[in-house]
């Protein structure tokens, strides 16, 4: 278990890029990274001072457009070689906007804030170009969410040259001025999946979550153990039952509901981040490592 506890009152947020099995990253490699994670971050940032939930949404939407992650373009492929993104947010007061199995959306992010703000719906499954156009939003063909890297990387999958890289997912959690946390998360699922295989991330509860008063919460790993313990739920249940404090309810969360189950024959793996709604944030992982950025006293710290 690695985390990094801060607390840091007032409008701040938080940032992941996947938790997973690479090890930590050096070099060029990490600089690269570490460049990415700042731009998304400094995104979020800007919109901060609109709102929490804007300050994710555009934070995920860099996320999205950098082929870096595992989000949007350069999602990784499904067996079929097709991209399928899921995608969620959550704010605080309780409302949600879900897609999965989106194909075309430029965004998978703001087709789910779509869902929220103008549909009476939580989730969607494979949305048709028709309704993204109609809510005004950008759309992409198929190729464009597509590169290179990710056709190499499913070529070696199957040919198993190289083991399917577990977890790539983004993430954002918020508290803008006014006390209201918004959580948002992103990804393109896991390498040579079946076609419609749906993991945590926009099942609200399960890899995304968000309470005003009490935590926002956006998850990252194997998705079947996070779905299966609910985890982002289980982070606010910690919370709001037992007391707990963010950083105590997300060790105790990713401990009893993801480190316990497995996958295949080893534990599973994961992680996420929170923020509670007065000043401190959590970013932990049981896992390799985990690419995040967030705020310290005046400094963006990053770990990749």
């Amino acid at each position: 278990m690695t985390s990094h506890v801060v607390d840091q009152p007032g409008p701040t947020l938080i940032i992941h890029g996947g938790a997973g099995n690479v090890p930590s990253r050096t070099g060029e490699e990490a600089e690269t990274f570490r460049r990415s994670l700042r731009q998304a971050f400094a995104a979020g940032q800007r919109a901060l001072d609109v709102s929490a939930c804007d300050a994710v949404i555009a934070a995920v939407t860099a996320m999205e457009d950098d082929p870096l992650f595992n989000a949007g373009r350069g999602g990784v492929l499904t067996a079929n070689g097709t991209v399928e993104t899921d995608a969620a947010v959550m704010t605080g007061d309780g409302h949600a906007g879900a897609v999965c199995c989106s194909r075309h959306a430029r965004n998978p992010i703001q087709l789910a804030h779509k869902v929220l703000t103008d549909s009476p719906h939580v989730l969607l499954c494979d949305p048709p170009e028709q309704v993204c156009q109609d809510w005004g939003l950008e759309v992409a063909p198929p190729e464009y969410f597509v590169t290179q890297a990710r056709r190499d990387q499913l070529e070696r999958v199957l040919a198993g040259r190289q083991h399917a890289p577990k977890h790539g997912t983004v993430g954002a959690v918020a508290r803008d001025r006014h006390g209201h946390l918004a959580a948002a998360t992103s990804t393109g699922g896991i390498v040579a999946s079946s076609q419609g295989r749906i993991g945590d991330s926009p099942v609200i509860g399960a890899g995304t979550f968000a309470r005003n008063g009490v935590v926002a919460v956006s998850c990252t790993g194997d998705g079947e153990a996070f779905l299966q313990g609910v985890v982002a739920h289980e982070v606010d249940a910690q919370m709001r039952l037992a007391g707990q404090t963010v950083d105590r309810a997300a060790l105790g969360a990713l401990t009893d509901e993801v480190s316990s189950r497995l996958t295949g024959h080893a534990p599973a793996t994961g992680g996420l981040i929170a923020i509670d709604s007065c000043e401190r944030l959590v970013v932990c992982h049981v896992s390799a490592s985990m690419l995040a950025a967030w705020p310290d006293h005046g400094e963006v710290l990053t770990s990749v």
